[in-house]
């Protein structure tokens, strides 16, 4: 009796679990139904093509570098006696930034002086004999190349002295020292790394539509990324001859730097460029533009259906394409889901 009880429960439970899953089922179906209907409308949203004032200025990013940069190398040989200028600090042009030993050098000027007065003395002995006739004309020429020579090493020796004497070239901050009291330099042994920011370069690169739009001596308006929104006023100084692979132009404009020197060699930059030419023009916004701007093409909605067609472009600003062809002023153009389309699929304009 109890294992007829058994399997009486048993095929209930079993009817219970494929009655859930028959219900189950049903409901997926019917979710997957109600899907499908839904998904045959693709949302998109839409802007119209309209006629408006084509406004030609543009912004372009960059980094600051600094108006002058500068590597100093040794020109004598010598050990460090002093070093009086160090990482961080301001120096001026011709200022003393350290001190290398200079004994030898001065023994060799002094040498160089007596030989230079014992030769200008002979040759003034020596003319005066000539004058009476006392010697050749081959004496008189010898005792004048004598005296050019001294004269000449004693120059040589004085620039060498001078050497050990290492002064600022430029005005600017030491960006970096590699010296230190004790070390012993080579022609050639790398010093100091100064840079000059009081001016700097804000390197931009422009598109060949944007670079026909400026000239050098422009004003423009440039702002530090890092900054708090302070505006500095630039001027620009050079534009490249020629494009990179990348079919842009490099573009320097020079900002004067603020009193404490906020801006940094390296941060990023935005330079406005003010263009006073508008026109009428057909315009659509850039992210309507479906492919590359070199071969663009546009969804356009109409009875509810979007079609793929192209486009011909004319200029380009930030958020802005002119549209010389393939499209009329009011028609109604994908603006925003244009990666769900394909050629004719239906689609619900979202409001």
């Amino acid at each position: 009796m109890k294992k007829v009880i058994y399997i009486v429960v048993v095929l209930v439970i079993l009817a219970a679990v494929g009655f859930k899953l028959m219900s189950n089922k049903e409901q997926m179906a019917a979710n997957a139904a109600v899907a499908e209907i839904k998904s045959d409308a693709i949302p998109v949203a839409v802007t119209e093509v309209k006629n408006e004032k084509l406004d030609k200025s543009f912004t372009a990013q960059g980094n600051f570098a600094p108006i002058q940069s500068l590597p100093l190398l040794s020109e004598t040989m010598g050990q460090v006696k002093t070093v009086l200028k160090r990482k961080g600090d301001k120096v001026k042009a011709g200022e003393l930034l350290a001190q290398v030993e200079s004994n030898t050098m001065a023994a060799d000027l002094a040498t160089a002086q007596t030989n230079a007065e014992k030769a200008k003395r002979d040759l003034e002995r020596f003319e005066n004999l000539a004058a009476g006739e006392a010697i050749t004309q081959r004496q008189l020429e010898d005792a004048r190349l004598a005296a050019k020579s001294t004269q000449a090493q004693l120059i040589a020796a004085r620039q060498r002295l001078s050497k050990t004497r290492i002064t600022a070239p430029i005005s600017g901050e030491i960006n970096e020292i590699y010296i230190e009291v004790g070390s012993y330099l080579n022609m050639g042994t790398k010093l100091y790394d100064i840079v000059n920011v009081d001016k700097l370069k804000l390197k931009v690169k422009a598109s060949e539509s944007e670079v026909l739009l400026i000239n050098r001596g422009d004003k423009v308006t440039v702002k530090a990324n890092a900054g708090a929104g302070q505006e500095y006023e630039g001027v620009v100084t050079a534009i490249a001859a020629q494009a990179d692979p990348t079919l842009k132009f490099d573009v320097e404009v020079e900002v004067k730097n603020a009193a404490n020197n906020n801006l940094r060699a390296g941060m990023y930059g935005t330079a406005y460029f003010e263009v006073n030419d508008q026109r009428d023009a057909m315009l659509l916004p850039r992210e309507a533009i479906v492919g590359s701007i070199q071969n663009p093409a546009v969804y356009v909605v109409k009875d509810g259906v979007a079609t793929q067609r192209k486009v011909k472009v004319g200029v380009v600003t930030q958020d802005k394409v002119e549209i010389l062809d393939g499209v009329q002023p009011g028609d109604q153009i994908v603006r925003s889901g244009q990666i769900n389309l394909r050629e004719g699929i239906k689609v619900s304009v979202l409001k």
